[in-house]
């Protein structure tokens, strides 16, 4: 198995994509804590994954730094290492005009897509460079390259071309250490806010034409491509954003 007693920290783990990256990552042997706010959401997602011997639910709010710390040195208490990070965890907005949104609004993106993932990695970056190993995995979106016409999301956006600066700007100071950090760019996945919108057969054949893959991204995509990234398999790649979009990105820019 690829992560046969790797010890890794799912953000966002109750979302659809963070129950599939958790679901992938047991099955090939990690042992894997889900981290979101809500803790009953967390247990009935660990219900359904099931194989609950090799999971754990920790209740943290990622915009609070001191949460942070108190949740990574639980972690490090009860496994004594960290060896994967993923930081899937992320908000977005309903797609409304810029001039529009109110300031609290602008503010929770950038907390939550931003300090959410600066606090996870700056502590567990501690932990990780003081054994010179590790891997950051950072859930990213194709929306950090292009802006889609009709859908404003322009803070969205903002926040996760931050999110591929980030990762590279760590990529390259922790190499050293043995660090890797690299980004998955999901494109039009069947999750989340999405989903209500493709229960429409029209609507949903109507993206489907756009994609070159003539087909919608399922959360198993996004979670095979973060276990490639966070495997040994992957040792030689860091810095990388890699986008799982189906040829959205390479069709249109």
């Amino acid at each position: 198995m690829r992560l046969s007693d790797k010890v890794t920290i799912v953000t966002g783990a109750s979302s659809d994509i963070g129950r599939e990256i958790v679901k992938r990552f047991i099955d090939e042997g990690a042992k894997v804590i889900l981290v979101a706010r809500d803790l009953k959401k967390l247990e009935t997602a660990r219900k359904e994954i099931g194989n609950e011997e090799m999971t754990a639910s920790i209740s943290c709010d990622l915009t609070d730094e001191s949460q942070v710390l108190q949740a990574v040195n639980q972690i490090m208490d009860t496994y004594g290492k960290i060896d994967i990070l993923i930081n899937n965890a992320g908000a977005i907005n309903d797609p409304v005009h810029f001039h529009e949104m109110k300031d609290s609004e602008i503010k929770k993106l950038i907390d939550i897509n931003l300090f959410g993932v600066f606090h996870m990695t700056k502590a567990v970056l501690t932990k990780m460079s003081d054994v010179k190993s590790g891997a950051i995995v950072n859930i990213g979106s194709i929306s950090s390259e292009r802006a889609i016409p009709r859908v404003h999301l322009a803070v969205y956006s903002s926040t996760k071309a931050a999110i591929s600066m980030f990762t590279k700007s760590i990529a390259v100071e922790y190499a050293r250490q043995n660090i890797r950090c690299n980004c998955v760019n999901p494109g039009i996945i069947n999750s989340g806010m999405i989903k209500p919108y493709l229960d429409d057969p029209q609507a949903r054949k109507i993206l489907e034409e756009r994609l070159p893959l003539a087909r919608i991204g399922e959360p198993i995509d996004v979670a095979n491509a973060a276990l490639y990234l966070a495997s040994d398999e992957a040792n030689w790649v860091t810095g990388t954003i890699l986008n799982v979009d189906g040829g959205k990105t390479a069709s249109e820019g």
